[in-house]
């Protein structure tokens, strides 16, 4: 929970970590260096939280005190020193803290490389393959980056709608910092500083800020229009979080047309709804289905939860088809030769008979590592991800995916999978230095 305080005695942003454990950072506007550290001793700080939730002697317990600067950086490399240095989360990006982008964007990173380095440590991949964390995760950086920026700017409109801009602010405090006023002895430009803030802060004064007022009717009027068009922070990001895709790296080399990797949409700031989609490079859509492998008529499975979460394991997913299971027995041979794992999932049409199910086993012999799956109601797998029930999509251990067929494969399966896997892992295998 994030709330936003603005009254005459303080300004502060108060972000409740754990309400059952009552555990909460607030943070303050800080201006070295007319302010310093040692002015925020517990003490101070517990009568700033004070006046800032409008009540006394409250049993606060103030932990930890410390400065910090926001920041909106992309690391130029994330990969480097023959990959023996790899950057993730905030070693790799620093955003501003508004939309949540930080710790997304790092499990985000985690998520991409730790297959990648699972599979070159086990010998299976070339190093290249640790190139494409890089190729992959750093323009997502770029744009999180600058949609976070846009994110903090939109709720720095709340409070310029109430007189209290934090550019004027900040203009204040560079000019007391100037030539001019940097002549001024250090404690003089303190009560300066302090005596404008506290002008600023008065604009929030019961007395200014009510509807009988005509500024303060204004600036309410201009408030309740940000709220109601939507124009303050957002904090639910989905298309950001879950629909973005990579244009390129451990992918299918034919997946993404060079029109499409110049068609994405600059950050707006805005929620954007987030669309299903089985490109290759796209995240795998979730949808639940009917776990036909277990003893219950009633066990659900998501399509995420296919991929394996325990060890580095491609999933193939399939319709029960001639051509798809022939397909798979491909994908599993090739897979074998490349020395990595592969499950198969084949996808069942709603009210398939549960005795049909077991000619995967019979389609797909000696192989015994396939799951059989079956559509729930109406929501059609091969509908919500734009294809045919001829389809077939291969599924990354980050759960992205690498390669995706419409309409089935035209021409030899064997030499499409080994195509596929060949890009991804590097090329053939080979002895590795690692």
């Amino acid at each position: 929970m994030l709330f936003f305080i603005y009254n005459p005695e303080a300004i502060g942003v108060l972000v409740a970590h754990d309400l059952s454990q009552g555990e909460f950072v607030m943070q303050i506007p800080f201006y070295p260096p007319q302010q310093s550290l040692e002015d925020f001793s517990p003490k101070v700080c517990e009568e700033l939280i004070s006046k800032l939730v409008g009540q006394k002697y409250m049993d606060v317990n103030v932990i930890d005190v410390k400065p910090w600067v926001m920041h909106a950086e992309v690391a130029e490399k994330f990969v480097t020193c023959d990959n023996r240095v790899i950057l993730v989360g905030d070693a790799a990006h620093r955003f501003p803290p508004a939309g949540g982008f930080g710790m997304n964007t790092g499990i985000q990173d985690a998520h991409n490389v730790a297959w990648k380095i699972a599979l070159l440590l086990n010998g299976i991949a070339q190093p290249s393959l640790l190139h494409t964390y890089e190729m992959e995760r750093k323009p997502v950086a770029i744009f999180n980056t600058e949609l976070s920026v846009k994110n903090f700017y939109a709720a720095m409109s709340v409070p310029a709608a109430l007189g209290l801009d934090p550019t004027v602010a900040n203009s204040v405090h560079r000019a007391v910092n100037s030539s001019i006023g940097s002549i001024l002895p250090s404690g003089l430009q303190k009560v300066i500083l302090e005596g404008i803030f506290a002008l600023g802060r008065a604009q929030v004064s019961p007395s200014l800020l009510n509807e009988n007022n005509p500024l303060g009717s204004s600036r309410l009027a201009k408030l309740r229009g940000i709220f109601e068009e939507g124009k303050s922070l957002q904090l639910q990001f989905p298309a950001e979080d879950l629909g973005f895709r990579y244009s390129e790296g451990a992918l299918s080399p034919d997946a993404i047309k060079t029109d499409e990797k110049t068609s994405k949409a600059p950050p707006t700031g805005r929620k954007r709804d987030y669309i299903p989609s089985a490109k290759p490079g796209s995240r795998l859509p979730h949808v639940y289905m009917k776990d036909l492998n277990s003893s219950s008529d009633q066990d659900m499975v998501s399509t995420l939860d296919l991929v394996s979460s325990d060890r580095p394991e491609f999933l193939l997913i399939i319709s029960p088809t001639k051509d798809s299971y022939e397909l798979a027995r491909a994908a599993f041979k090739v897979a074998g030769d490349y020395k990595t794992l592969l499950k198969v999932c084949v996808v069942w049409p709603h009210g398939s008979s549960g005795d049909r199910v077991f000619g995967s086993k019979t389609e797909l012999e000696p192989w015994n590592n396939f799951v059989n799956v079956e559509e729930v109601g109406h929501s059609s797998w091969w509908e919500i991800c734009q294809m045919t029930n001829r389809g077939a999509i291969l599924v990354r251990p980050d759960e992205h995916i690498a390669w995706s067929m419409e309409s089935g494969v035209t021409g030899d399966p064997a030499g499409e999978m080994d195509m596929v896997f060949s890009v991804i892992l590097g090329g053939k295998k080979t002895p590795l230095q690692v």
